[in-house]
């Protein structure tokens, strides 16, 4: 059974349409890269699943729920602020930037959300940030601050934040692409150890080495439109679409 299921969503920004008919499904447990080139709309999906941005037309369900909307008669029709928010407790999100407060420790970032938006006691979710940070290798960095961490360290934080309130999928915008290379492997060795783990992921990256060790599934995007979807070994070595193997011969030649 499907945790996130995607049926014919749109999306445009004015006169230009970025999402065109996304149908895609995503099992509990899946690990799902989609790879493509710029502005094929990969980023701008992500963000429709978490709501982030309202679709056009379309469905999203998470975990059951239609996201952001609720079917009537027929028809969809937005949900209120506070039932979209209810909606978010079950999607962690990682973005490029890794938008920790500078002023936080790193424990008071991690801690921020499941205080003070889902009502979890102070005492819980400290320990459970504790734990997250040693998960990811930081337990020594409880009372740093942000500007006292290395890039890759910033990130691994955020997806501690992320995983700070439990969430049911864990969705990956391009996590390492404003890092320097030395620092993308830290990041790619914790993403690596929770898609071992059996969370629900949906990355946007392009890692290729990350997407052919971790996903499940491999899914190539170009203008708004999901090309050709399969497992790594047949998507990244043996690709069926003209576009998909221009796309990766051009990025293996990097």
């Amino acid at each position: 059974m499907s945790l996130v299921r995607i049926r014919n969503v749109h999306k445009a920004f004015g006169k230009i349409e970025v999402l065109k008919g996304i149908d895609l499904d995503v099992a509990a447990g899946e690990v799902v890269v989609i790879l493509g080139p710029s502005g094929s709309g990969k980023s701008t999906l992500l963000r429709c699943i978490n709501h982030i941005e309202a679709i056009d037309r379309g469905s999203i369900e998470v975990d059951g729920d239609q996201i952001g909307y609720a079917l009537r008669n027929g028809r969809l029709h937005r949900l209120s602020t506070a039932a979209i928010v209810r909606q978010r407790r079950r999607i962690g999100m990682v973005f490029q930037a890794f938008n920790l407060y500078p002023h936080m420790t790193v424990l008071q970032n991690i801690t921020e959300a499941p205080i003070g938006v889902h009502g979890e006691s102070r005492a819980a979710a400290r320990d459970h940030a504790l734990a997250l940070l040693g998960r990811i290798g930081l337990a020594d960095k409880a009372d740093a601050y942000p500007r006292q961490l290395s890039g890759g360290q910033q990130q691994r934080v955020a997806i501690a934040r992320a995983l700070a309130i439990r969430p049911k999928l864990l969705l990956f915008d391009e996590p390492t692409s404003a890092l320097d290379p030395e620092l993308v492997g830290e990041v790619l060795a914790t993403m690596r150890d929770l898609a071992g783990q059996g969370l629900t992921m949906i990355v946007v990256t392009h890692e290729i080495a990350f997407a052919r060790d971790a996903a499940d599934r491999v899914v190539f995007m170009d203008d708004g439109r999901v090309l050709e979807q399969g497992a790594p070994a047949a998507v990244l070595e043996a690709p069926e679409h003209p576009r998909t193997r221009l796309f990766l011969s051009r990025f293996m030649q990097r």
